[in-house]
């Protein structure tokens, strides 16, 4: 709290003016604040476009390919960042269907038959799919 006060003024709209990656840089030396925090406050309430990324999106896409198991904050941000247009509501309706998708169907024990990506296109199976559904 004292941060927020201290460089703004306890005002998120002078925070918001900061340059982003600045703001990014500065928040990530607060201790307790990981880049998903930080990348949280960016987009949520600062209204910047950054894309956040949590366990979630790295099951969901390392499931199906997309990035490698071990892949970095990072890295699983450039993919997205790379293959996404800069737009803030996009990476927020993203990010919340990525959470909504982890919580309640691609949970560590997934739900399969209810993934809405598999009703999309059937040819999209994920990993684990694979795995324990192999075709007959």
């Amino acid at each position: 709290m004292d941060f927020f006060f201290n460089e703004y003024d306890g005002d998120l709209s002078i925070m918001s003016k900061e340059d982003p990656a600045l703001l990014r840089q500065k928040l990530l030396t607060i201790k307790g604040l990981g880049e998903e925090t930080v990348d949280s406050i960016l987009l949520y309430a600062c209204n910047m476009p950054f894309f956040v990324v949590d366990a979630y999106t790295k099951r969901i896409f390392s499931r199906y390919g997309l990035i490698q198991d071990n892949a970095s904050y990072r890295d699983v941000q450039l993919f997205f960042t790379r293959n996404l247009p800069k737009d803030i509501e996009l990476f927020n309706d993203f990010h919340a269907q990525i959470v909504h998708l982890g919580h309640l169907i691609c949970k560590t024990q997934p739900r399969c038959n209810l993934c809405p990506i598999r009703k999309i296109n059937e040819n999209l199976k994920c990993r684990y799919y694979l795995e324990n559904y192999p075709p007959i």
